[in-house]
């Protein structure tokens, strides 16, 4: 298997017929057929079903496509790497944390937001799924508020971005007038986030050395549930108010009270690579 095997697999693919695959590749049907026959072997498995007069990719056809375009991918940033003259667009592909602030998403790559030279490409996850795109090449950073375990053999290098304050805040008609923080934690609905998250726990701690059973009204993973939970009325959310800045400033929400001995970490997770995509050098340094 070689990477002319995939590109005429890959035009196959695109066309769905062998005739006008061999057309536009200027091959022979026959020839264009013992290529694909030699790739399918190597691969052991079949790539293609014949409906009728066309081709429609198999399950193993379509894993081999996803990979092939991968791979062509990675072929074309390498040479423009090395070429250090680059694309006309570079891309600067990045993972986030499904739960993860969107507001803190934007702060973070506004620096190349609007610039005609770059494509930024986000995808949301599961860390796990982030962390093995990243392993894999296919991702160039993963934001994230959980900063993975390392060891001696592990890959990461977790550039610590900023440490957020941490607010209950809700709609205004929620807050008594005078009231002190434990008063508060212990009179009106909280909206939470779940309890393992390292956000959570701190929040239990502060309970517990202030003595309040609170009310719960609502727990959520997602930082943009809390935030809508707060908009809604739901109870006081324990948010960072960078993720609700918006309805802070408009004066749909507000901050009752900063619950000053918890915080919220964001992390940048990148791996060492001969060939570091040169854009997050500007990012990394504005996170520092």
């Amino acid at each position: 298997m070689n990477l002319h095997h995939l590109r005429l697999f890959r035009a196959v693919a695109m066309d769905g017929t062998l005739t006008g695959a061999a057309r536009t590749l200027n091959l022979s049907q026959s020839a264009l057929s013992t290529q694909l026959r030699t790739l399918e072997a190597a691969l052991g498995h079949d790539l293609f079903d014949r409906q009728g007069r066309g081709l429609v990719l198999t399950e193993a056809g379509r894993i081999a496509l996803d990979h092939a375009e991968t791979i062509f991918r990675t072929a074309d940033d390498l040479a423009a790497t090395l070429r250090e003259t680059g694309r006309a667009r570079r891309a600067l592909r990045v993972g986030a944390l499904a739960t993860l602030s969107r507001n803190f998403q934007i702060q973070f790559l506004r620096p190349l937001i609007g610039r005609a030279d770059v494509e930024v490409v986000l995808r949301s996850g599961a860390q796990a799924d982030l962390l093995r795109g990243l392993e894999a090449m296919a991702l160039d950073v993963v934001l994230t508020n959980h900063a993975p375990a390392r060891d001696a053999v592990s890959p990461w290098l977790v550039h610590r971005l900023a440490e957020q304050p941490v607010g209950l805040i809700g709609r205004s008609d929620l807050v008594p007038a005078g009231m002190g923080l434990r008063d508060l934690l212990a009179a009106v609905p909280l909206v939470l986030p779940v309890r393992d998250t390292a956000l959570r726990a701190g929040f239990d701690a502060l309970l517990a050395r202030l003595s309040v059973v609170p009310g719960i009204a609502a727990e959520a993973d997602d930082m943009a549930m809390l935030r809508l939970l707060a908009r809604e009325g739901a109870g006081l959310a324990v948010i960072p108010p960078i993720v609700v800045q918006d309805e802070l400033q408009s004066g749909l929400l507000t901050e009752a009270a900063r619950l000053d001995s918890l915080t919220e970490t964001f992390f940048a997770v990148t791996q060492q690579r001969r060939f570091p995509n040169p854009l997050l050098a500007a990012l990394l340094g504005a996170g520092a």
